[in-house]
């Protein structure tokens, strides 16, 4: 349905370096100033406008142009971009020359080929500073880790880079009961704003995940999945739910608008019972492509506990 590789990075940290409650913020800046600075070859200020915008592997990756005409999933001005950055475990840290740092991004679709180029502006991304400070680190390795073991797919000791191997999900049957556990905060929206965790329901869990993924697959993947979007919102109403979520708050530095801002989603756990098997598929690559506003700097993202 759409392929995807979840790289995880290692580095070495080398000046003092501090992240924030939640880092993904600060990462995908960081990340996306280095893409621009190696990739653009026009040195325009914005890629609005630009004659290479279709082709240029920055606007690609970070700035995937919208489509010209009107979409029936998306009425924005934008559409998905094809990785996800899932950072450091929740909770402000200051990390230590000489001390690991570690953290993963998902490579959706069409993104698994500019591997290379995404991995050397990681690389200069670290050198050039993150986060308040600019501390610095080195990128030591990068892995996946696969059932057959970790692939690693860059080493800086000797500067090689390995394509990474795609990865699937194991086909089993689903079970009956299923619990999502939200470990970054999910923001599911209507009319534009975030929903309590009294108003989300499964439907609109199932429909976010659908949506995001079709989009993924259509402008990043091999081809919209023609996925029938009024029997797959029936089906998730006929499932049984048990939420025990929390809102929490995080703030970001938006680099566009100059000016903190409070997002918040919600964490914990989100039980689904019944026939799980027309919607299982969706369910199993959510962990790959996270699921809800914001998903490229990790938030909505989960693993699913089988029930025993």
């Amino acid at each position: 349905m759409l392929p995807h590789a979840r790289l995880n990075l290692h580095a070495q940290v080398e000046t003092p370096l501090r992240l924030p409650d939640y880092a993904g913020s600060a990462l995908r800046g960081a990340f996306g100033g280095a893409l621009r600075r190696i990739a653009c070859m026009t040195h325009q200020p914005a890629c609005t406008g630009c004659p290479l915008l279709r082709s240029c592997p920055y606007a690609v990756v970070f700035e995937s142009a919208p489509p010209a005409q009107a979409h029936s999933l998306q009425k924005c001005s934008e559409i998905p971009r094809p990785y996800v950055i899932e950072p450091p475990a929740w909770g402000a840290r200051e990390w230590q020359p000489g001390e690991s740092l570690q953290f993963s991004i998902v490579l959706l679709g069409r993104a698994i080929e500019q591997t290379p180029l995404i991995l050397l502006a990681w690389q200069r991304a670290l050198a050039r500073g993150i986060g308040p400070g600019d501390g610095r680190a080195r990128l030591l390795r990068v892995t996946q880790s696969l059932p057959a073991g970790a692939h690693p797919v860059f080493d800086a000791t000797d500067g090689s880079t390995r394509a990474p191997l795609p990865e699937s999900f194991p086909e089993q049957a689903p079970p009956a009961v299923v619990t999502l556990r939200f470990n970054t905060p999910l923001r599911l929206q209507a009319n534009g704003h975030a929903l309590s965790a009294e108003r989300v329901d499964v439907r609109r869990l199932i429909l976010g995940l659908a949506r995001r993924i079709s989009l993924l697959a259509e402008f990043h993947g091999p081809g919209a999945p023609g996925f029938d979007f009024p029997a797959i919102a029936a089906h998730a109403a006929t499932l049984v739910e048990t939420r025990q979520l929390a809102w929490r708050d995080w703030t970001r530095r938006s680099s566009r608008q100059q000016q903190a801002m409070t997002l918040g989603g919600l964490m914990g756990e989100w039980t689904l019972a019944g026939d799980l098997a027309p919607v299982w598929p969706l369910l199993q690559l959510g962990q790959a492509t996270h699921v809800g506003k914001e998903a490229v700097f990790g938030l909505g993202g989960y693993r699913l506990i089988p029930s025993a």
